[in-house]
């Protein structure tokens, strides 16, 4: 069962606020629910307006076309991540973001991880056992595109 506790957060939070310094960005961290850690990324417009910019490649628009939902807009993206954040799927990092972001999001997904995170999650019969489940959100300042 996955479970992260308050001095689990402790031990992990240098390695990322330095992940985020690194790269230019502020964090808050936070513990939802004892099994999940939240990083809130402040002023990641950068990262965003490339992960606007991969989703206007040519495979994406045309895979959104044919599953009948392309609305995507770059400009509520946007909006909606100044409003309510953007929240980054982990597994799909490489896909949806441009370099400088993958860089980043990679880096700051394994120190949220940390040393003794462990993952034997079995989908096939609906096992999740995990250390701790993690959640990374980007927000923007109100800007346009």
């Amino acid at each position: 069962m996955a479970f992260v506790s308050k001095e689990d957060k402790k031990a992990l939070t240098p390695a990322i606020k330095a992940v985020c310094a690194k790269h230019g960005y502020k964090v808050s961290l936070s513990i939802w629910n004892s099994s999940s850690l939240i990083a809130k990324i402040k002023n990641a417009e950068s990262i965003l307006k490339g992960y606007c910019e991969i989703q206007q490649n040519e495979n994406k628009v045309r895979r959104r076309e044919i599953n009948g939902y392309d609305n995507f807009s770059s400009e509520r993206v946007m909006r909606e991540a100044a409003k309510w954040g953007h929240t980054v799927n982990e597994y799909w990092i490489e896909d949806n973001y441009c370099e400088k972001g993958i860089a980043f999001l990679n880096e700051l997904k394994e120190a949220m991880e940390g040393p003794d995170f462990f993952c034997e999650d079995d989908i096939m019969t609906d096992y999740f056992h995990r250390s701790h489940w993690i959640e990374i959100q980007l927000y923007a300042k109100e800007t346009t595109i």
